[in-house]
């Protein structure tokens, strides 16, 4: 299993917002800079974030970017499902395979896909973000 990398900079983004203080805003520009990624292709990933639900953006010169709940109520799993595109392992539908009839290679993948769901959907943010004092150095430096 494989997460693209807009997932992996959609969860990178969470857990940057849930260490920060409590009603301190950050920039998509201060986002991308720590993790080193395109700020064009990060304004994407705080797009869909709010779009979502899991984020709240404010413009203006006091504006910035914040969790819209609570990380306690943000599952990984759901997150991971919400961004990625496809999570169903192989598309049978779109390819003229010969074993399609008898096949069980898609059934197995599935149920394989969703175990993977239903681990990660028994974390939330806040438990991958429960050791914030080795996490913020990381991030905002010492």
């Amino acid at each position: 299993m494989r997460l693209t990398a807009f997932t992996d900079y959609g969860l990178r983004t969470l857990i940057y917002l849930a260490c920060l203080p409590p009603e301190q805003l950050s920039s998509v520009s201060e986002v991308s800079n720590t993790y080193q990624v395109s700020q064009n292709h990060m304004v994407k990933v705080v797009g869909q974030l709010r779009k979502l639900g899991y984020i709240e953006a404010y413009r203006g010169k006091n504006g910035g970017i914040t969790l819209a709940k609570p990380a306690e109520e943000i599952c990984i799993g759901e997150v991971i499902v919400a961004l990625e595109n496809h999570l169903d392992g192989v598309d049978c539908a779109g390819t003229k395979c010969r074993l399609q009839p008898a096949c069980q290679l898609r059934q197995a993948l599935n149920e394989g896909m969703q175990a993977f769901v239903d681990v990660m959907n028994q974390y939330s943010l806040a438990d991958v973000t429960a050791d914030k004092e080795r996490i913020k150095p990381l991030l905002f430096g010492a």
